[in-house]
């Protein structure tokens, strides 16, 4: 990041640089000292990524250049990201990112960010925007059942198998975010890509595997008998999937 200059970064929420440029296979953060940032040019090589860490809000950019496979990727928050570009020059697969997280066994699923992306000139054999949902967590797997006691020889029986319990329900998916493009009106509809589904349904857990019964034991005048196993644990039920997003254009 060349000619970075912060404007009152303790006094402002407003942030600027001159420069930013992302190199070839490489992953660059913004600065999250300020919810505005504006950049005069930005440039993000071949396969490179930009991050745009979840406190800001607003970014304006005056010249945007996207390598081949090159993404703006965006963090996942509840304030909605608003993205201006003057001119933008994007290379065949190069991506902006508004993806939610997937959940965990501690944290539920994240939806995607909801974006406002506006750009007055465009040049790209496809403008594509990933915001979906992320997906939901798995549920938790069933604990198994103990093992049965052996039995003696001169007393008792084989212990029977504890039986597995179930395992829980899978999360279920967060929503696609809302996003909103503004693009100039000679740009082909068909080459706009807006993914905005919901996250996938966590995976089911499974069942606790069941607890083996005692074992047979030989003793000197008869054979003591194994005691049964336990059942297995219900499997639970996978999430369900997120709501869709929406995608709304307006030319300019």
């Amino acid at each position: 990041m060349r000619n970075l200059c912060l404007l009152a970064a303790f006094v402002s929420p407003l942030a600027c640089a001159q420069v930013v440029s992302v190199e070839t296979n490489s992953l660059m953060r913004l600065p999250n000292t300020a919810s505005t940032l504006y950049l005069e040019r930005l440039e993000v090589a071949d396969y490179g990524t930009l991050l745009i860490p979840s406190n800001v809000t607003e970014v304006t950019v005056g010249e945007l250049r996207l390598g081949r496979e090159a993404r703006i990727a965006i963090v996942p928050s509840e304030q909605a990201l608003d993205l201006k570009v003057s001119r933008a020059e994007l290379s065949q697969g190069s991506q902006i990112t508004a993806r939610g997280a997937p959940g965990t066994y501690l944290k539920a699923a994240r939806s995607g960010r909801n974006l406002n992306l506006q750009i007055k000139a465009l040049d790209a054999p496809q403008l594509a925007v990933d915001a979906r949902g992320g997906a939901g967590a798995p549920g938790f797997v069933g604990l198994d059942g103990a093992n049965g006691q052996a039995p003696g020889c001169t007393w008792g029986q084989a212990g029977r198998g504890a039986d597995g319990s179930d395992g829980s329900d899978g999360q279920a998916g967060a929503p696609g975010a809302l996003v909103r493009l503004e693009v100039p009106r000679d740009y082909p509809v068909e080459q706009i890509k807006v993914e905005v589904a919901g996250g996938v349904g966590g995976l089911a857990g499974p069942g606790g595997k069941p607890g083996a019964g005692g074992k047979s034991k030989g003793c000197i005048v008869y054979r003591a008998d194994g005691g049964k196993a336990g059942r297995p644990g219900v499997d639970g039920q996978p999430g369900p999937a997120g709501a869709a997003g929406s995608v709304t254009v307006q030319r300019m």
